[in-house]
């Protein structure tokens, strides 16, 4: 009450909350399992005979011990999937660097709504690539064994998750919260 009677006001330090910290790490998550699933050899696998990645596919005859492989860049919905994962991937990447920038400059507030709708652009691409291709993979390749969809497409929907749960946290307001932290 004293330094409301003597006119003195006080001034409030725009400081980084705990749920943007937190965004900017499932951001940073989010980016590392992008990277680990476009990079992953093992998005479709059958019984140590066949694997399926985003950039090739390999099957290994069953008198050989030799693998053969072959691009999987000739059919389209496998290109729209990558190409959409990269698209994800390159937003996560933008939103992950702008998160950053503005962490480090200390203008935060002004950049949380454009992160957050960056993210959110990301999961929409992700999640369209990540139903198109277990859709396209059923529907054009024929196995007559029994195969599974492996943990490089589990890392791509891990990304996907991530960079949700970071796009909510960037859209939560702060003047909310900063009474609390």
């Amino acid at each position: 009450m004293a330094s409301s009677a003597s006119g003195v006001e006080e001034v409030r330090v725009s400081v980084l909350t705990p749920l943007k910290l937190v965004g900017l790490v499932c951001i940073f998550l989010a980016l590392c399992l992008d990277i680990g699933a476009v990079l992953s050899p093992a998005w479709v696998t059958a019984d140590n005979h066949y694997y399926l990645s985003l950039w090739d596919s390999c099957w290994k005859p069953a008198n050989s011990d030799s693998w053969q492989c072959n691009s999987t860049l000739s059919t389209d919905w496998q290109i729209a999937t990558l190409a959409l994962l990269l698209g994800g991937s390159a937003i996560i990447l933008i939103a992950f660097l702008v998160g950053l920038i503005s962490v480090c400059m200390g203008s935060r507030r002004r950049f949380y709504r454009p992160v957050a709708v960056m993210l959110f652009a990301a999961v929409v691409l992700q999640v369209c690539s990540l139903v198109l291709y277990p859709i396209k993979f059923i529907e054009s390749v024929s196995l007559r064994i029994y195969h599974e969809f492996n943990w490089g497409y589990g890392l791509a929907w891990g990304a996907t998750i991530f960079s949700f749960g970071g796009a909510i946290l960037y859209c939560l307001n702060p003047k909310n919260y900063e009474d609390y932290y």
